[in-house]
């Protein structure tokens, strides 16, 4: 995938709050393809300016930006099972 390829769409029915990574796991589609994402709970914390104490709908606030930063991190990434959004890949 390219940078000018389509930005990844969340599937709104996917995020799963895995405590014990400390991650919200999900999917998304870009170009006709599904992936797998995981955005950690740091990540979160740094978009909402606070700890995640009930992250999904934190995730589901902060949608557009997700989606921004699971593109960036696709792009950066494409061949791991699950994808894994850092700080590194917030706008």
């Amino acid at each position: 995938m390219t940078m000018a390829e389509s930005q990844i769409t969340l599937d709104p029915t996917t995020p799963f709050d895995n405590v014990d990574d400390r991650q919200i796991e999900f999917s998304g589609e870009a170009s006709g393809e599904t992936y797998d994402f995981a955005l950690q709970y740091d990540v979160l914390e740094a978009l909402a300016g606070t700890i995640p104490t009930d992250p999904v709908p934190l995730f589901q606030r902060h949608g557009d930006e997700i989606a921004a930063a699971a593109t960036r991190a696709l792009a950066r990434d494409p061949n791991q099972e699950r994808v894994v959004i850092s700080e590194n890949d917030l706008g």
